[in-house]
């Protein structure tokens, strides 16, 4: 296989339109939720992931796991719980099995903005999808991610 090879070609057309797709998805959504509730899309997505923690068996996730279902590195996602700590909306404390270890719960406040966004959320979430349908190129990876659901 060359570089000039079509199906070489064709991948790399495929993987653009995957990168514009997630572009404007997450360029439609930051507008959203920044205008309304003064939240990025990282920030709203670490209040969610940490939202759905439970005190039963696993249920609390330690700062790798965090980073991983954020898509941040480790210090990013430290860097950015310490900012939505500052703000009251997460308060940190120790494992109480592990004394190394350091959970991050979502506070009241923090719950409550939450709530408010998530309609905010899914609204700007909707619009770009429908937006992206729009454009032949898109309207493919949009039915694939409108087809994708949540593992149990």
């Amino acid at each position: 296989m060359t570089a000039t090879d079509p199906a070489l070609t064709a991948l790399a057309q495929s993987w653009c339109a995957l990168s514009l797709l997630h572009g404007r998805i997450e360029t439609h959504v930051e507008r959203a939720l920044q205008s309304g509730h003064g939240l990025s899309t990282r920030e709203y997505s670490l209040l969610d992931v940490l939202s759905r923690q439970h005190d039963g068996e696993g249920g609390h996730l330690q700062m790798k796991q965090v980073a991983d279902a954020v898509v941040l590195s480790q210090s990013a996602t430290t860097r950015l719980v310490t900012r939505l700590e500052d703000r009251g909306l997460l308060s940190r404390y120790l494992c109480p099995t592990d004394r190394r270890g350091i959970y991050t719960d979502v506070t009241p406040a923090g719950k409550a903005l939450l709530d408010e966004a998530r309609p905010t959320n899914d609204t700007a979430l909707r619009e770009a999808l429908d937006t992206a349908a729009q454009n032949p190129e898109l309207a493919p990876l949009v039915q694939a991610v409108e087809t994708l659901r949540t593992p149990a």
